[in-house]
């Protein structure tokens, strides 16, 4: 886990790109404090921050060079070692025992070609001193950040955008497409937009090459596909594939940790670790708040601490309103966009707690919910699905079944029932738009923008466009944005065994009942942890993340003055409209609690960092 940088120019002077790149290595020196360095090959030059997990020596750093490639790389590979055997028996030698290595001669045997066999997460840019190219790539699931900025034939680089900031081409426009979007949906970012227009991110699963005339050519490498091809032998499969993806997870050269929420995600790799004896050491890590509005999962941990005792050992942390309100200016810069929610800030004390426990690797449940079922919403899409293709007997059975689990009132199951209609009729790209327009309050001044944006239909199934949307363009990169940033500021690799292509692959072609089953969301996950997980755990019926009582008590307490909302730095808002969401909440509405936190923090963010 590294910080990235780099660009292609030949408008400015030797000494004065030294000194740029210099300058970006240094605004991203939390990602790689174990080493820093830069090259210039042509009119290339080259940045990195190494953070050492794989192969410890002076032989893994970068900027490393292979004949006439060069490359900066920041992720894991975890098949390298399948990867470096079969390259050892194609001729190749090796100098280091890196994943680096790696992948440069990789790249060279097996050309743009190579990043399809490779199991892991990365971004990473190569050039070539031949071809006076650079060829660029980043993970299927955009685990890693890469963002770029082009202004003619010059071409800048880098792992975060505070980087890009210090660069000669960046502006600070605002992408009000963007800032909509996180206003009225939470995302920190769509497709390849940011929140500004100079600056886009490279998709997840694509690569790229930029000429040596500035000309950029992506091209996507991997992408989702839909499909029904689920067996009897799909739980055995999943099994097998989630314990390779542990066991892949587990290498490294430094001591490896876990976050534990409580969750199912969270807790089925804790235990899976504890389980199989992966670990000789394992330190889990988890946040709390008592008091008004707590939020509390430690009994469901002590499940965990009876079942595997003197196996792991736990830490445990309670950010204080004092320390938050002291904290927050950082947490704000950290995240390079407006904070959508409260609850990246209980991620970066996890990851501080992390870091203070001398742990640089952790692995975290991420990902799981967005494509195994594990959002209650996606009861909607699954009963619209029983609908439409005429399951009646299993549709009432599953109805019933809701309504007993969730223990809800007939109010609320009518409720269910209207919400499943509408995804018998609607696209999921109309129910975005709806969201979007008219579930919170649209704050945006329409005269100010004109919002375009295209969401892709991805099959018939109803609940695997539910899923295909929150990996592809809604939940998931939101997600991971925020759980690279807080483990990065703290110098902590955190890695997702969820997110392994495979096991996505395997999901999308089986079934919906692996994913939703009698009332159970992630029925094949809960199924696969028989024996391994307490019960209490294996079948919770809520469900709950990285949960504050932010939105409600910070804003009206510790966080109360990020309220005093700068107007002169949101001229796009309808000033009227805000000022009355805003105050209906100081009034002690909770009704549009979200909303207000994301004005207050684009305010803040906009006065503070842009």
């Amino acid at each position: 886990m590294c910080g990235i940088h780099g660009f292609l120019t030949q408008r400015i002077g030797s000494e004065e790109a030294q000194k740029l790149i210099r300058s970006m290595v240094n605004s991203t020196n939390h990602r790689g404090p174990d080493y820093s360095s830069v090259v210039n090959v042509d009119h290339c030059y080259l940045g990195h921050n190494r953070l050492s997990i794989i192969d410890l020596s002076e032989s893994g750093n970068q900027p490393m060079h292979y004949k006439h490639f060069t490359i900066v790389f920041n992720g894991e590979i975890y098949n390298y070692k399948e990867l470096r055997d079969e390259l050892l028996n194609n001729g190749y030698s090796f100098d280091s025992e890196s994943d680096t290595e790696v992948i440069l001669k990789g790249y060279e045997y097996w050309g743009e070609k190579v990043v399809s066999k490779f199991l892991g997460m990365w971004s990473f840019a190569i050039y070539n001193s031949h071809s006076k190219e650079l060829f660029c790539s980043r993970d299927r699931f955009g685990i890693k950040p890469f963002y770029y900025c082009v202004s003619g034939s010059e071409f800048y680089f880098a792992s975060e955008i505070k980087s890009l900031k210090i660069t000669p081409v960046f502006s600070s426009q605002l992408n009000l497409n963007q800032v909509s979007k996180g206003l009225q949906l939470g995302w920190v970012g769509f497709k390849n937009e940011t929140y500004f227009e100079q600056v886009n991110a490279l998709e997840p699963g694509n690569s790229m090459v930029i000429t040596a005339e500035g000309i950029v050519q992506k091209k996507p490498y991997w992408e989702i596909q839909p499909g029904k091809n689920g067996s009897e032998n799909t739980l055995q499969s999943f099994q097998q594939l989630f314990q390779n993806s542990l066991d892949l997870h587990m290498r490294s050269d430094v001591a490896v940790g876990a976050t534990l929420s409580g969750g199912l995600d969270s807790s089925s790799i804790v235990c899976s670790i504890l389980e199989q004896q992966s670990a000789k050491d394992l330190h889990t890590f988890s946040i709390f708040y008592e008091g008004t509005h707590a939020v509390d999962e430690r009994p469901f941990i002590y499940e965990i601490e009876k079942k595997y005792p003197t196996k792991f050992h736990s830490h445990y942390y309670s950010p204080t309103p004092n320390e938050i309100a002291a904290d927050f200016h950082s947490i704000a810069q950290t995240m390079d966009v407006p904070l959508s929610g409260s609850s990246p800030i209980s991620q970066y004390y996890v990851m501080k707690l992390v870091k203070e426990a001398g742990v640089k690797v952790v692995l975290s449940g991420q990902g799981a919910d967005d494509y195994m079922g594990g959002y209650l919403h996606g009861f909607y899409r699954f009963f619209a699905d029983k609908f439409t293709s005429l399951e009646w007997k299993s549709l009432l059975r599953e109805f019933h079944l809701y309504k007993q689990f969730q223990e809800a009132s007939w109010g609320k199951m009518t409720n269910v029932a209207l919400k499943s209609l509408m995804c018998v009729f609607l696209s999921e790209k109309y129910l975005y738009r709806m969201e979007y327009e008219q579930y919170l309050p649209f704050v945006m001044d329409k005269k100010s923008f004109s919002s375009t944006w295209n969401l892709p239909e991805f099959s018939s199934s109803k609940l695997d466009n539910f899923h295909f949307a929150l990996m592809d363009y809604s939940s998931l990169p939101t997600l991971l944005h925020y759980e690279d940033r807080n483990s990065m500021a703290h110098s902590v690799e955190s890695r997702v065994p969820f997110l392994d292509h495979r096991i996505v692959e395997l999901l999308f072609s089986s079934n919906s009942n692996f994913k939703i089953k009698e009332g159970y969301t992630k029925r094949i996950l809960r199924d696969s942890m028989e024996g391994v997980l307490p019960k209490t755990i294996q079948y919770r019926k809520d469900k709950k993340g990285f949960v504050t009582p932010g939105e409600v008590v910070w804003l009206r307490g510790c966080l109360a003055h990020l309220l005093e909302i700068d107007f002169s730095v949101l001229p796009f808002l309808d000033r009227q409209k805000v000022t009355t969401v805003i105050n209906d909440f100081k009034k002690g509405s909770n009704v549009h609690a979200n909303l207000v936190w994301r004005i207050a923090n684009l305010s803040y963010w906009i006065k503070n960092f842009n």
